[in-house]
């Protein structure tokens, strides 16, 4: 059944890139950047087929059991923009784009410098004749370092004049997960791509990472009264145990600056005194949202509130 779903989206990916994308970079002379585009492309394409698992999946869970009911949707509908901003692969092309020559310049360095970052399979040869195994190794250690790089969005009050954004939404959602400041967008990729590198991730299972955390990452947000059990909330974040860490007077305060602040696993905020584990489905915001702070309604508005802050941040 996957070989057939793989070979079909194979296909379909050949096809329109040999139908639609080929022809329009020919034209316009950049069949030097053909590898590049198709893989863009691909990025789109499960971009897509990720909208259509949260509309087919997810959003059925918001009707049947919502945390709260929203006679005006209109807060949600920037989040549905950022989603498809992210999901068809245009603002990760423009990170790519920014990041690619850093990324080359990186990679560059260390191996004239006789230095190549072992893979896992390096390490553990085992894990060669086991790519399932493989693939969760290197989840795990990349939810590992997400987790560390969530908590220092909360920490350090520059990132968090951007992260805020993401903080801000009233109306949690099953669109809100790419609800992020374009520059926290390429502060975090640079984190991701780097930790990356430095671990060897194959580039089949870089991109099979990205697909699974999006999608767990988008139900962790849904708008839906649901958690996983006593083990299950300790096994894998759940909507109940996420929107714990949006929750106003626990998403931004106390000793951590919050709490919850696994992707994926909750292991690591067990392990390291962040878990959250209380039964309430806490209004999510930031508290001074309540005293009249303004964080912006609209896209625009939101990204150059996001600047100021940092900006004031920084002192400048």
């Amino acid at each position: 059944m996957l070989d057939t779903l793989s070979s079909l989206f194979t296909a379909v990916h050949a096809g329109l890139f040999e139908a639609l994308v080929q022809p329009v970079l020919y034209q316009l002379g950049f069949m030097a950047y053909a590898e590049q585009a198709f893989s863009a492309l691909e990025v789109s394409l499960y971009g897509v087929l990720e909208i259509g698992l949260m509309l087919l999946l997810l959003r059925p869970l918001e009707w049947w059991r919502p945390v709260e009911r929203w006679p005006d949707r209109r807060a949600v509908r920037v989040d549905v923009l950022y989603t498809v901003l992210h999901n068809l692969g245009i603002v990760p092309l423009a990170v790519f784009l920014l990041l690619q020559p850093l990324e080359q310049t990186i990679d560059g360095t260390l191996r004239l410098n006789g230095i190549i970052p072992p893979s896992l399979e390096e390490l553990v040869p085992w894990l060669t004749g086991h790519p399932l195994a493989s693939f969760f190794a290197y989840l795990a250690i990349l939810d590992f370092s997400e987790y560390w790089r969530h908590r220092l969005q909360h920490r350090f009050n520059w990132w968090w004049a951007l992260h805020a954004l993401h903080h801000s939404q009233r109306q949690l959602s099953l669109w809100a997960d790419q609800r992020n400041h374009l520059l926290d967008n390429v502060l975090s990729d640079l984190w991701l791509v780097f930790v990356a590198l430095l671990i060897g991730v194959p580039p089949a299972h870089f991109l099979g990472i990205v697909v699974v955390t999006r999608l767990v990452e988008s139900l962790s947000h849904t708008n839906v009264r649901l958690s996983f059990g006593w083990l299950g909330d300790r096994l894998l974040v759940s909507p109940h145990y996420h929107r714990l860490h949006h929750g106003i007077g626990v998403g931004h305060e106390g000793r951590a600056k919050g709490c919850n602040f696994a992707p994926l696993f909750p292991l690591w905020d067990l392990v390291f005194g962040t878990a959250r584990l209380t039964p309430d489905y806490p209004a999510t915001g930031i508290r001074d949202q309540l005293d009249g702070v303004d964080y912006g309604e609209h896209f625009l508005h939101q990204q150059w509130l996001g600047i100021k802050r940092l900006a004031r941040a920084l002192h400048f």
